[in-house]
């Protein structure tokens, strides 16, 4: 698929669920560098009605409010990097935009059979694979429409979800 949708096309488009997987240890997003590094210099995140989060609690917001579920899940190495730390830190306001968080270690996954780059799958009709560079710089993303790789990936969403432990019980 040549034509991939962004995030708020995704997301306006859902109509009953919108599931993101995330597998990296570290990201190196530009968008939020400036945020990252107030983060490791003095342990502050931004408040959910903040600069930074406001695009995005709007939207997931405005999701939720028409009843579409908004999933997050994250496989993560343990001990826990410093980047999951500020992820973990964050996740506060993903949960108050309404967002269901859970965490799932690594040595957890083993027997799992996993895509190998992220994604967010809107209901059961596309999935958007985010992708990344080694040093974790967002590059070109993907999308599929294929029935089958959607399959696979819900079903591995859904047995990582199961396995996860939801944010508030869970430690970094």
């Amino acid at each position: 698929m040549s034509n991939v949708p962004g995030f708020d096309e995704l997301l306006d488009s859902a109509q009953y669920r919108a599931w993101h997987l995330e597998m990296r240890d570290t990201y190196g997003v530009d968008e939020e560098a400036g945020t990252v590094a107030a983060w490791r210099a003095s342990g502050q995140v931004p408040a959910h009605d903040s600069d930074f989060w406001r695009p995005w609690v709007g939207l997931v917001q405005r999701t939720v409010a028409r009843g579409v579920e908004v999933r997050r899940v994250r496989v993560v190495s343990e001990p826990v990097t410093q980047y999951i730390r500020f992820e973990h830190a964050i996740t506060p306001t993903n949960l108050h935009a309404g967002e269901q968080v859970r965490w799932l270690p690594r040595a957890r996954a083993s027997h799992l059979m996993l895509p190998g780059n992220d994604f967010w799958l809107i209901d059961d009709r596309i999935i958007r694979f985010n992708i990344f560079s080694g040093d974790g710089q967002a590059v070109e993303p993907q999308a599929s429409t294929d029935h089958q790789v959607i399959k696979q990936c819900a079903d591995a969403f859904e047995t990582v979800w199961e396995l996860g432990t939801e944010h508030t019980q869970f430690t970094v």
